[in-house]
């Protein structure tokens, strides 16, 4: 194979991006793009409509637009096979288990929404720490330093 036809990828990966990664980069980004939606949406309704606590609305709006940013920022890493993506990639789903959890708990349509976060954050960190996902990113364990 010539130079022109390897795929490029990050200094320390070995090989192309895997499919396990590819899959929870794309993960990480539908919660980013949900967690932006969301925002807006209270954002919105708080300049917009009629909230109970109208500074309450804003500052939900653009706190989970806030948040939305580790995410996204986390999926470009992945995407380019940087190590440091992982961790706030890691930390977006473990953040997202306790309010799947919380909306389980509640009542109607928020149950639903409940079960699909749950799935989606379990499979991602399941992904995220595959070791095929962590040899793509150049992570090495405990001890293992040689290089």
């Amino acid at each position: 194979m010539s130079s022109e036809q390897t795929p490029t990828t990050a200094p320390d990966a070995i090989g192309p991006r895997p499919r396990r990664l590819t899959y929870a980069a794309a993960l990480a980004a539908l919660e980013g793009l949900a967690l932006v939606a969301g925002g807006v949406w209270m954002l919105v309704y708080g300049l917009a409509g009629e909230p109970d606590d109208r500074r309450q609305a804003v500052t939900g709006g653009v706190t989970l637009i806030a948040l939305a940013l580790l995410p996204l920022i986390a999926v470009r890493g992945l995407f380019a096979l940087r190590g440091w993506s992982r961790g706030p990639a890691v930390i977006t789903q473990i953040m997202a288990l306790p309010v799947a959890y919380n909306l389980l708990r509640s009542d109607g349509v928020a149950i639903p929404a409940g079960i699909v976060l749950a799935l989606v954050a379990v499979t991602a960190l399941v992904l995220l720490i595959n070791p095929e996902t962590t040899r793509a990113l150049g992570i090495r364990g405990p001890g293992n330093t040689a290089g």
